[in-house]
C-alpha cells in the first residue's frame, strides 16, 4: 500500500529555515514523482516543487525558486523540502504527494497527484 508521511514541521521565526521530510513507502519501482504542496489558511492547495525519483530532475513553482530546495535520498526512501528565508505567508499545511507519472509535468496542480500524505503544519511567526 502506498504511503506518504510528512515530518519536520513546526514554529519558526521569519527569516528562519525548516526542512520537511516525506517518508515514502509502497512504490514498486523508482518511476514516480513526489511533490510538495502548501495550503494557507482559507486558500487552495498550491504546488511548490516536484522531483522525479528516477533521474532526480527537480521543478519549482515561481514562488519557491531561490528559497526552497527539493531533494531525495533513495536509500532512505525520503524526499526533503528545505525551506529558507521563511515568511509569514509561508504559514500553512504542507502536503507531500506522489504519482506514478514521473515527469512532474503538471506538478503545480493537485489533480496531477494520486497519493497524499496527511499534511503537516508550518507556522512562521515571531
Amino acid at each position: 500500500q502506498l504511503r506518504l508521511v510528512e515530518s519536520g514541521g513546526g514554529l519558526v521565526q521569519p527569516g528562519g529555515s525548516l526542512r520537511l521530510s516525506c517518508a515514502v513507502s509502497g512504490f514498486t519501482s523508482d518511476y514516480y514523482a513526489i511533490g510538495w504542496f502548501h495550503q494557507a489558511p482559507g486558500q487552495d492547495r498550491e504546488g511548490i516543487s516536484c522531483i522525479s525519483i528516477k533521474d532526480g530532475k527537480t521543478y519549482y513553482a515561481h514562488s519557491a525558486k531561490g528559497r526552497f530546495t527539493i531533494s531525495r535520498d533513495n536509500a532512505k526512501n525520503t524526499v526533503y523540502l528545505q525551506m529558507n528565508s521563511l515568511k509569514p505567508e509561508n504559514t500553512g499545511v504542507y502536503y507531500c504527494s506522489g504519482d506514478t507519472n514521473y515527469f512532474c509535468s503538471d506538478f503545480e496542480y493537485p489533480r496531477f497527484f494520486e497519493y497524499w500524505g496527511q499534511g503537516i503544519q508550518v507556522t512562521v511567526s515571531s
